[in-house]
């Protein structure tokens, strides 16, 4: 991307939760700027999104927030797949994709380095690392069973991209999502069926309103029950009036 085409490029492959509906995917978004091809998140079903838009072989990092079900299914597969694309010749035996994620807990680690397909590197929250022209950054969210979950905020040319992954009322945000270009927030319950007591996850309106107080310039809201209809996301929504917002769908591509 350059000249007049935009310098981050966000395609969401997968957003359902807690399991992927009729030809749904869970959580999975590539991200492309100038000089990489970025995976945030691998859930059920995003590998067979992925390759409507470009071969697995040419991603080059993956990143996870956090090792639940929804958000990790298709690592394996994708393992799998990349070790076939190396003996196929379509990906160099020394080119192992490096898949960053939390470093606890351990028995998750553990499977995130597969022969020469994949390697492992850790991640927390005072991680800073640079991917080409993409420069990431950590925070450890309010969610799960005591195991961490880490948003993520990338720069790229000038544009910021966060994606908040799952996180609770109790994250705290400032100075890490202030201004971003774009907020992916998790919006996993409507109004009707939001718990009495927090529970590691946010509302759409809670979304809204989080993204609303910093200032963010536009909005994607994900982590959705498939059978919510996308008026009603919409119609919660309401109180983000800074800039566009977004219900995740599948195949939808946001330029910034």
């Amino acid at each position: 991307m350059n000249g007049s085409e935009p310098n981050m490029r966000v395609t969401v492959l997968g957003y359902q939760s807690p399991y992927p509906g009729p030809q749904g995917a869970t959580p999975g978004y590539l991200i492309e700027t100038d000089e990489v091809k970025l995976l945030l998140d691998c859930g059920s079903g995003v590998l067979s999104q992925l390759g409507v838009h470009l071969p697995v072989y040419e991603v080059d990092a993956l990143l996870l927030s956090h090792y639940h079900h929804d958000h990790v299914a298709d690592v394996g597969v994708l393992q799998y797949g990349l070790m076939v694309h190396q003996l196929f010749g379509q990906r160099p035996a020394d080119k192992p994709l490096p898949i960053y994620a939390p470093d606890k807990p351990e028995g998750q680690t553990k499977t995130l380095t597969y022969r020469d397909a994949t390697r492992f590197f850790p991640v927390h929250a005072e991680t800073s690392l640079s991917i080409g022209d993409a420069h990431i950054s950590f925070l450890r969210t309010d969610h799960g069973d005591g195991d961490p979950c880490y948003a993520m905020r990338l720069v790229a040319n000038g544009k910021t991209l966060v994606y908040g992954a799952d996180s609770g009322p109790g994250t705290n945000w400032s100075g890490f999502v202030d201004g971003a270009d774009l907020f992916i927030c998790e919006g996993t319950y409507l109004d009707h069926n939001l718990p009495s007591r927090p529970n590691g996850h946010l509302s759409v309106r809670q979304a809204a309103e989080l993204a609303q107080a910093h200032h963010c310039r536009s909005l994607l809201i994900t982590h959705l029950f498939h059978g919510y209809p996308e008026s009603d996301v919409l119609a919660q929504a309401e109180a983000f009036v800074a800039g566009p917002v977004y219900a995740a769908r599948i195949g939808l591509k946001i330029e910034l």
